[in-house]
């Protein structure tokens, strides 16, 4: 009795092995198959990311992405062979990803505002940018964080939904190259022109400050003691620091060779005004 049993449920399992067997190996023959295409498509997307101008900190990103979708679609019609309900497969699915999502809001912002910023390169790695409260050279735009190096020499991540929403100053041109803004404080009984010439010369003898374009000096503000006179001279992003402190240092020497002088906020007196 009991034997006969044990054959009859083998029996079972047997026609049930053959009936279920083809569509077992039609799943994996579409998963064999499938992830074999999905390698395929993957190099001619790779091959065509390299011909494009998609920043290289991205197109891995990117790679990744479709990777993940290509092979998610490929399992999830290889369990509908096997007779799996692909709907509530990919309704599981669907509340996972809006699980996830809900749990790196903030994340993924960061995430989407880093893919902007490689896309469209507002910035790129070596220009110098001021965000917010921050300024310095860029040394590395990643998915989540842009990296800076200030002139402290500091190194200071900011988010990127962080860049993103505020406002970004570039200061690199084109060719390479930055302008600096210096102010320099002249009295007001000292002539325009003798003290435009002092720094002009200074610039000129500045190994660091650009010859072509030349420095742009004027009158900036007229302060409560003194006449702000701006420099703005350009100098290559590099020589940034180099030509900061050098320009300030050839105009503070060349003001006092020339005995310009300046007001001080203690015993100010009034005093004619220069041409």
């Amino acid at each position: 009795m009991e034997d006969g049993m044990i054959q009859d449920k083998l029996s079972e399992l047997l026609q049930a092995l053959v009936a279920w067997s083809p569509k077992f190996v039609g799943a994996v023959l579409v998963l064999f198959i499938g992830f074999w295409i999905v390698g395929k498509l993957l190099k001619v997307i790779t091959s065509s990311f390299e011909k494009t101008s998609l920043s290289e900190e991205i197109k891995p990103f990117l790679i990744s992405l479709i990777s993940a979708v290509f092979k998610i679609a490929v399992v999830i019609f290889a369990a509908g062979i096997l007779g799996v309900e692909t709907s509530s497969f990919v309704a599981m699915l669907a509340a996972v990803g809006f699980a996830v999502g809900m749990a790196l809001q903030g994340s993924l912002g960061h995430i989407a505002a880093g893919i902007l910023i490689l896309v469209f390169k507002p910035y790129k790695v070596g220009d110098f940018i001021t965000v917010g409260d921050h300024k310095g050279f860029v040394t590395g735009v990643q998915i989540i964080n842009t990296m800076l190096r200030t002139l402290d020499n500091e190194t200071v991540i900011i988010p990127n939904g962080t860049a993103i929403s505020d406002v970004i100053i570039n200061s690199s041109d084109e060719d390479g190259m930055t302008r600096l803004s210096i102010e320099v404080y002249m009295p007001y009984e000292e002539q325009y022109a003798k003290v435009h010439d002092i720094i002009k010369g200074a610039l000129d003898s500045c190994k660091y400050v650009q010859k072509n374009p030349e420095p742009l000096i004027g009158i900036g503000t007229f302060d409560t003691h003194s006449i702000i006179v701006e420099a703005k001279p350009y100098a290559l992003v590099e020589d940034y620091e180099n030509a900061y402190f050098e320009a300030t240092q050839a105009i503070k020497y060349a003001m006092g060779v020339n005995g310009i002088k300046v007001a001080y906020s203690e015993g100010v007196e009034l005093g004619p005004i220069g041409s």
